[in-house]
């Protein structure tokens, strides 16, 4: 509040009106809850083991069922074995790229599209796996701001 001039400092209803528009910047004024209230306590360990379990479950679900399409569709589409396909799915999806040399154009387009697919789905399970942690960090830092600039922890 250093840069507001004094005689706006003492005025309550130019205190409003930053409150207000504060509330309109955090979508608190239309009904819609901040994910964190500002004021809440940081979640306790086992809360936070349990986001981050669940997280990973979900994650990892992602991640076999786009093994279980690649799977597939190196059998049916390029006419893979079984085995080849799962070796096929698994070396895209770790980032290894292909093992066998694909014969038809179906089964190249198929590839391609799944090695295309298997980068997107890569970044949102990290994404999944990292949204608790980061929270946890962000909320963390933000609690112990708020204890800095003397308006008291939460």
């Amino acid at each position: 509040m250093r840069l507001i001039p004094k005689q706006a400092r003492s005025n309550k209803s130019f205190e409003a009106k930053v409150k207000r528009l504060t509330m309109q910047v955090r979508g608190q004024e239309e009904g819609l809850a901040p994910a964190v209230h500002p004021n809440t306590k940081l979640a306790p360990v086992r809360v936070f083991l349990r986001r981050l379990f669940f997280w990973s479950l979900l994650s990892a679900g992602l991640v076999f069922g786009t093994l279980l399409l690649g799977i597939s569709g190196y059998h049916w589409i390029a006419g893979l074995d079984w085995i080849d396909s799962l070796l096929n799915a698994s070396m895209i999806l770790g980032g290894m790229g292909p093992v066998n040399e694909l014969k038809t154009n179906a089964g190249k387009i198929f590839a391609s599209v799944y090695a295309l697919f298997c980068g997107l789905v890569l970044v949102g399970a990290m994404g999944l796996v990292l949204a608790p942690i980061l929270h946890r960090m962000l909320h963390k830092f933000h609690l112990d701001e708020q204890d800095f600039d003397g308006q008291g922890g939460a």
